[in-house]
C-alpha cells in the first residue's frame, strides 16, 4: 500500500511540474500574441480615427467662413430686426455650423498676430491657426450631420463674397435649379409661414434676398435687399455729408450777416449835407 502511495504521489508530482513546464515554455509565444494583437488593434484604431478625422476635415472651413459670412451681414439684421428667433432645426443656426466653437476661440491681436483661445499659442496668420485647430483640436468639432455650412454655399451665393468664381464664367442650367431648390427648403424650413407675420416677412425676403438670383437670366442680383455693409455705408454716406454741408451752412450765415451789418453801415455814414433842411 505504501508503495502504491509512493508511486501516484511521484505521478502527480511530475504531472504538475510538467504542466507548469508547459506554461512556462508557452508564456513568451502567449505574450508575444497578445502584443501583437494589441498592437495590430493599436493600429486599427489609429487607421480609423485618421480615417473620421479625414471625414471631418472634408468640410471646407473657407467655404464653411464665407457661408457664415452671408448669413451675419445679409440675413442676421433683417432677423435681429423683426426680434425673430431661429429654430436650432434650421441649417442657418449658428449652432448647425462645425467651425462655430472653433472660430469663436480665435483671438486677433493685430495684423500678424492670432492666438488660439485654446491653449494661447500664438500664430503669424489666420491660416495657419486654422491649420492648428485641423491638427491639435479637431477632436472638439462638431461633426454631426448637417452641420457643414460649406454645404448651403449653392443656395446662398458664397462666390459672391469670395470672388472665388470668374463673372465670365457660363451659367449652369441644372445647377441654377439645385441651388434654388436648395435655397428654398431653407427658407422654408426656417422661416415657416405658419410660425407668424414675421416668419412670413422673413420668408418673403429670403426668397428675394437669396433664391430669385438662381437663375441664368441675370435679371436678379443676390443680396438685393442689401445687409449690413450697405447700411454701414450709408450711414457713413449720411455723415461725410453733414460733415459737408454744415461749414457751407455756417459760411452762408455769415456771409448774409456781413452783408446786413454793412448795409447797415452805410445807412449810418449818410451825411448831414445831403439832408433837406427844414424851412424855419
Amino acid at each position: 500500500m505504501k508503495k502504491v502511495t509512493t508511486i501516484v504521489s511521484i505521478f502527480l508530482i511530475a504531472l504538475l511540474c510538467l504542466q507548469e513546464l508547459v506554461h512556462v515554455s508557452s508564456s513568451p509565444f502567449l505574450y508575444a500574441r497578445q502584443v501583437y494583437e494589441e498592437s495590430s488593434g493599436g493600429r486599427k484604431l489609429e487607421q480609423e480615427q485618421g480615417q473620421e478625422h479625414d471625414q471631418e476635415l472634408h468640410c471646407s472651413r473657407e467655404r464653411s467662413r464665407a457661408a457664415r459670412k452671408v448669413i451675419e451681414e445679409y440675413l442676421i439684421p433683417f432677423v435681429e430686426r423683426e426680434n425673430y428667433r431661429l429654430s436650432t432645426k434650421c441649417r442657418l443656426h449658428p449652432e448647425n455650423d462645425i467651425f462655430s466653437d472653433q472660430e469663436e476661440h480665435k483671438i486677433f491681436i493685430d495684423r500678424h498676430e492670432w492666438q488660439c483661445g485654446y491653449c494661447k499659442k500664438s500664430f503669424r496668420e489666420e491660416k495657419f491657426l486654422d491649420q492648428h485647430f485641423d491638427n491639435r483640436h479637431y477632436n472638439l468639432l462638431n461633426v454631426s450631420h448637417g452641420k457643414c455650412l460649406a454645404d448651403l454655399c449653392g443656395a446662398m451665393h458664397c462666390d459672391a463674397v469670395t470672388n472665388f468664381r470668374s463673372p465670365r464664367s457660363k451659367c449652369n442650367l441644372a445647377a441654377a435649379a439645385k441651388n434654388r431648390h436648395l435655397c428654398e427648403s431653407l427658407a422654408d424650413n426656417c422661416f415657416p409661414i405658419s410660425d407668424g407675420p414675421a416668419a412670413g416677412r422673413l420668408h418673403e425676403l429670403f426668397l428675394h434676398q437669396f433664391c430669385d438670383a438662381h437663375t441664368c437670366s441675370g435679371k436678379h442680383k443676390p443680396f438685393s435687399r442689401g445687409g449690413k455693409d450697405q447700411s454701414s455705408f450709408f450711414r457713413l454716406a449720411a455723415g461725410a455729408l453733414i460733415l459737408v454741408l454744415l461749414p457751407v451752412f455756417y459760411l452762408f450765415l455769415y456771409l448774409i450777416q456781413s452783408d446786413v451789418r454793412n448795409r447797415t453801415q452805410e445807412l449810418r455814414r449818410i451825411p448831414k449835407a445831403g439832408w433837406k433842411t427844414k424851412p424855419s
